[in-house]
């Protein structure tokens, strides 16, 4: 199992569609998983510590864990089957493991409320995560560095001695 942490939400700019990057925990590994509206607003209002005045479904759903006795103890993404990701709540009640099928976009936005790990499988994570390479694209920085060196040269081919 990897452990991994939630990276970011973003939003398609073609279809408006949500994803969840998560990021494996001390690597550069990512895995993005596809995730509705309702699941990314969920996540992202407790990334940015937003109180809001009554308990979304995902509250609710740790609440209930917690007045039965319970915790969860972690998440695990264990399969991807055409391309759809599968997770299971993990959860501790009166010294039983208890394991629930849940949808992975589900699980994370309990694990983020429970302060629960989340993990992925390894087969997962070798499967769709995405690493980054020596190709990547270049800095907004060095994009910028890079169309002023035209300027640069520009410049330097001036003979101000002329003014």
């Amino acid at each position: 199992m990897i452990e991994v942490v939630v990276d970011s939400i973003r939003v398609s700019l073609i279809n408006q569609q949500r994803i969840v990057v998560l990021r494996e925990k001390d690597s550069d590994r990512h895995l993005v998983i596809w995730i509705g509206h309702a699941e990314a607003d969920a996540i992202t209002l407790k990334l940015q510590g937003q109180e809001v005045p009554r308990p979304m479904t995902h509250d609710l759903l740790k609440n209930a864990i917690e007045a039965l006795g319970g915790t969860l103890d972690h998440v695990y993404i264990h399969e991807l089957r055409n391309d759809t990701y599968y997770a299971t709540l993990v959860i501790e009640a009166g010294g039983r493991r208890l394991e629930i099928d849940s949808r992975s976009s589900d699980a994370i936005a309990l694990a983020i409320r429970a302060q629960a790990p989340i993990f992925v499988a390894d087969a997962v994570m070798d499967k769709a995560g995405i690493a980054p390479t020596e190709e990547e694209e270049p800095t907004p920085q060095q994009k910028s560095e890079d169309e002023l060196g035209v300027f640069r040269e520009f410049l330097e081919s001036l003979d101000l001695d002329d003014l």
